[in-house]
């Protein structure tokens, strides 16, 4: 069973920088890829980005594209969202999700393992 651990978020300024992280433990396939959601006060899981494992490829959602940056370490099993620009809209908890299958999906419910969030605010 793969458990996902978040970290990294916190309280900052419209503008300002963080790096969340997020440690894949017990990871048994070396296909597949990992996302970041987020979700906001009353508002739908929402996709931020996702990553293959294998190769570099990448995809975005447009609220984030040029702002935020996903990357891996995959020797180390840990996924990194730079997120540059913050914004109050970017407010949210922030979760780390894994997928075992090809692609790189863009909805919640292709992941099939989630980490419990973290807590990302941007105040104006």
């Amino acid at each position: 069973q793969v458990q996902l651990v978040e970290s990294g978020g916190g309280l900052v300024q419209a503008g300002d920088s963080l790096r969340l992280s997020c440690t894949a433990l017990r990871r048994t396939f070396d296909s597949g890829a990992m996302g970041w959601f987020r979700q906001a006060p009353g508002k739908e899981r929402a996709f931020v980005a996702t990553i293959r494992w294998s190769g570099s490829s990448t995809y975005y959602a447009d609220s984030v594209k040029g702002r935020f940056t996903i990357s891996k370490d995959a020797a180390k099993n840990m996924v990194y969202l730079q997120m540059n620009s913050l914004k109050p809209e970017d407010t949210a908890v922030y979760y780390c999700a894994a997928v075992s299958s090809f692609g790189l999906p863009s909805w919640a419910s292709a992941y099939e393992y989630w980490g419990q969030g973290t807590q990302v605010t941007v105040s104006s």
